[in-house]
């Protein structure tokens, strides 16, 4: 018996940009949140005390590096202690920097395929049994780059693809009780490192409606496909601005 009858939803790399944007959206729409974080603690409590502001025992905050595959299991049991379930597991947390061919080492091959890759394969496999229960599903946050790879960063744009292919193949493996899905941003906010201007509307002028989009766009449909779409599945949804319709 479940402890709540809400749902309860884990977003990984929770503390920051689109992934507390998604943390606030499903908790808005009645979901119990678990935000998973590996450095960013102060971040990831300030959010918690902002959501159970609103609705009082309603965030578990959980520390962990998604790469240490042996914690994992770790992570589904801390949510089965709290509530009793899990109704969604959103992939958010990646790693991305460039990686020019001439300069790339074997490091970066292992965090960024590691991120963006492994840990949420490994996440999913974790999480697969509880979801089961509830009739749950998973949304991996994937990226256009996944389809058109981005210059300078090959092992990234590879990572992603990957990801994208994990949607299709953990859809199949996981059906008919869990559905998996994707969402892949376009330009919704520049890398923390910083663009040019230059170079930020180059982006845009090669985006159908010109502009950036924002992390509530992403949210919404990480929303929609948790809430709303029951007959959706194995499917990577592309929100940018039509940018995937250019050259």
């Amino acid at each position: 018996m479940t402890k709540d009858s809400l749902p309860v939803a884990l977003i990984t790399g929770a503390a920051h940009r689109i992934g507390a944007c998604i943390a606030r959206t499903l908790h808005r729409s009645g979901m119990n949140i678990v935000i998973h974080y590996r450095h960013s603690a102060d971040a990831a409590e300030s959010l918690k005390k902002e959501l159970e502001a609103i609705r009082p025992d309603s965030v578990l905050l959980l520390q962990a590096d998604l790469l240490d595959t042996g914690r994992l299991p770790d992570i589904i049991q801390a949510i089965r202690n709290w509530q009793g379930r899990l109704d969604l597991l959103v992939n958010n947390a990646s790693s991305f920097y460039p990686t020019p061919l001439e300069e790339v080492a074997e490091a970066q091959w292992d965090n960024l395929i590691g991120s963006n890759m492994k840990a949420p394969f490994f996440l999913a496999k974790a999480a697969a049994p509880m979801l089961s229960e509830c009739g749950g599903s998973i949304i991996n946050l994937v990226d256009i780059h996944a389809q058109r790879p981005l210059k300078n960063h090959p092992v990234y744009s590879m990572a992603k693809a990957g990801n994208a292919m994990m949607v299709k193949a953990l859809a199949r493996e996981l059906g008919p009780k869990i559905r998996v899905n994707g969402v892949a941003p376009g330009a919704i906010l520049w890398p923390e490192e910083g663009l040019s201007k230059e170079t930020q509307q180059e982006i845009l002028s090669r985006t159908a409606l010109e502009r950036p989009g924002n992390p509530e766009n992403i949210a919404r449909t990480v929303l929609f496909l948790a809430r709303d779409a029951d007959y959706i599945t194995g499917q990577v949804i592309a929100v940018d601005g039509g940018r995937t319709t250019q050259q």
